[in-house]
């Protein structure tokens, strides 16, 4: 419905959101009296309603998205065919600890009181839930830190996860494929991410990494986006999140029927943004860019007699 008399003179600009009651006095104007209930019928009947914006438009394709959905799908293949363990990983959104609102509803017998406003100032920190899914196991970790999300934060959570589990469960693996957003802490531009994947991982495990990062907009295609996030938050879904531990239950209690566990550990440290790698450290990176998709696609080998971080 489109409201004649305002907007803007100049461009002929006309402002659509009016309310009911509005829409009646503006017909009133015109000889037609009306009342609001009458007019939300007669909308109805014209087939309108409500609704809310809906995300849909990413932005102009980039000319390369469907080849390196492509390679990335070859990536997987070859990885796993070849018994070799190929990780999925993402940064989960920023969570308040204390009595604060959780979107989502439960079933209970009164609804949870919370804070009225979401300050961080009466939080007991926030949470940051980096998560790994292992792809061929369908097993997911998440690792909570208490500082930024950086990639020094990003490389710490699989570095915790290949020591703890990884090579447990690839005792052999000489080789791990780790897919990835183009953008955040683990992107493809991040210089520090791939300084601390060739030091932290590469160098101090003698594993070779190999790097494919999904094009920007199709992070909902990496698969822990919708294998493991999207079940964490319906298990905690309307549910506030008032200590550390029961935000880290919420995490583990997370199951499907297909199989999904899940474990979920603290990560402390406190992690600095803003932190630079020359261009001569770049140059010391034993990086190789693939041919297809070089930007998105890149494996590092591990650095002959240079130690990284303890192996233990």
């Amino acid at each position: 419905m489109v409201d004649d008399t305002g907007g803007d003179p100049m461009t002929k600009q006309r402002w659509v959101r009016l309310s009911l009651k509005r829409l009646g006095q503006l017909l009133a104007q015109r000889g037609h009296a009306i009342d609001p209930k009458t007019v939300r019928r007669l909308l109805h009947k014209l087939k309108y309603s409500l609704k809310a914006n809906r995300k849909r438009f990413t932005g102009p394709p980039h000319p390369d998205r469907d080849r390196q959905f492509r390679y990335i799908a070859h990536q997987k293949r070859r990885f796993l065919k070849a018994g070799r363990p190929v990780i999925s990983v993402d940064t989960k959104k920023k969570e308040l600890i204390g009595n604060f609102q959780q979107d989502g509803q439960t079933w209970c017998h009164e609804a949870d009181e919370v804070n009225a406003y979401d300050f961080l100032s009466d939080a007991e920190g926030r949470a940051t839930p980096y998560g790994i899914y292992l792809v061929q196991h369908d097993r997911g970790y998440v690792y909570v830190g208490e500082s930024a999300d950086t990639p020094e934060f990003a490389v710490d959570a699989i570095v915790s996860w290949w020591k703890s589990h990884g090579r447990r469960r690839f005792p052999d693996a000489t080789k791990l494929l780790i897919l990835a957003d183009s953008g955040g802490s683990n992107g493809c531009r991040p210089r520090m991410w791939k300084r601390q994947l060739q030091e932290r991982l590469a160098d101090a495990f003698n594993l070779e990494v190999t790097v494919c990062h999904y094009p920007r907009g199709g992070s909902k295609w990496n698969p822990i986006e919708h294998r493991l996030f999207s079940f964490i938050s319906i298990n905690w879904a309307g549910k506030p999140l008032r200590s550390w531990l029961i935000l880290l239950g919420y995490i583990q209690d997370t199951r499907t029927e297909t199989g999904l566990q899940v474990k979920a550990v603290l990560l402390r440290g406190n992690y600095e943004r803003g932190l630079k790698v020359t261009d001569h450290e770049m140059r010391k990176l034993r990086l190789r860019r693939h041919k297809t998709c070089p930007s998105w696609n890149y494996t590092i080998r591990p650095r002959q007699g240079v130690s990284g971080a303890a192996k233990g």
